[in-house]
């Protein structure tokens, strides 16, 4: 295939992401303004609150779209573990397996944001993952507390918990969308909602330790501190590297690895006793 129809396939596969003529000229224009400051020894400027990245295939931030591909993965994965480790009598495999889908959706909606970023897609990615924030923590309390076997009518006790997060989340939708899309807020809420989770997961590695003295209880605290860290990435906020990678792209790097081992974690545990 010659050059010009190389640029004929690239140019059609623009157009099928909806790059039009307005977008297109913006793309232009802001890499004209970032090579002329780059030249002139002056900081790269943000466009439109963003980096101005250099795109690939048509995508956008592609290392945030292969990255969040990795984290993807990962949840296939880590569901085909549970499948194989826990039996489908075990009461809370159900509650993995969603925990899994949650993941895989979110995941899925920030490819499609960080490929092409409009109104939708952002909204869509912003409500997927506060979703799978806040299944988290419905489920935390579930297996930390083990709330299916500690009260004599456990299923209707966790059925209302649901109903209340299911309520949090609708709230929560009907503030941005009716409200104010306010990025402060909603940054706020999933961290606020992250750290309960990661308080009580700390606090149960911490008592599975103390009863047992086995390291391997300490899993889900150190998965934990790396999600954490891996949050504290996003504060670097640099110009993009060789136009592809920021600090928001390592952020979804940093996160494969926790959702790897939590997924070792819980494959190991069942499947030495498939029971906890």
């Amino acid at each position: 295939m010659g050059g010009e129809e190389v640029l004929t396939v690239l140019a059609a596969w623009n157009r099928l992401l909806w790059w039009d003529c307005p977008s297109e000229c913006d793309y232009t224009c802001q890499h004209i303004t970032t090579d002329a400051r780059i030249e002139a020894n002056e900081p790269v400027l943000q466009f439109h609150g963003k980096w101005p990245f250099e795109r690939f295939l048509g995508m956008q931030e592609p290392c945030s779209v292969l990255f969040s591909f990795f984290n993807l993965y990962a949840h296939f994965h880590g569901l085909q573990l549970i499948k194989e480790a826990i039996p489908l009598s075990y009461a809370l495999r159900k509650y993995y397996v969603w925990l899994s889908y949650f993941g895989m959706a979110s995941w899925v909606f920030s490819m499609i944001f960080h490929t092409r970023d409009f109104n939708a897609t952002e909204q869509l990615d912003y409500f997927a993952a506060g979703a799978s924030v806040l299944y988290g923590f419905y489920y935390t309390p579930i297996r930390v507390f083990r709330l299916d076997q500690k009260y004599e009518k456990g299923e209707s006790f966790i059925r209302l918990w649901g109903y209340l997060c299911i309520a949090m989340f609708i709230g929560h939708v009907t503030y941005l969308k009716m409200w104010s899309w306010d990025y402060t807020y909603n940054m706020a809420a999933n961290v606020a909602i992250g750290l309960v989770q990661n308080v009580l997961w700390t606090w149960f590695s911490y008592k599975k330790y103390q009863k047992s003295g086995d390291t391997f209880a300490m899993l889900p605290g150190l998965v934990v501190l790396f999600i954490l860290f891996a949050m504290s990435l996003e504060l670097l906020d640099f110009p993009p590297l060789y136009g592809y990678l920021d600090a928001h792209s390592l952020w979804h790097l940093a996160t494969v690895i926790p959702t790897v081992i939590w997924y070792k974690y819980v494959y190991t545990l069942h499947y030495a006793s498939n029971s906890c």
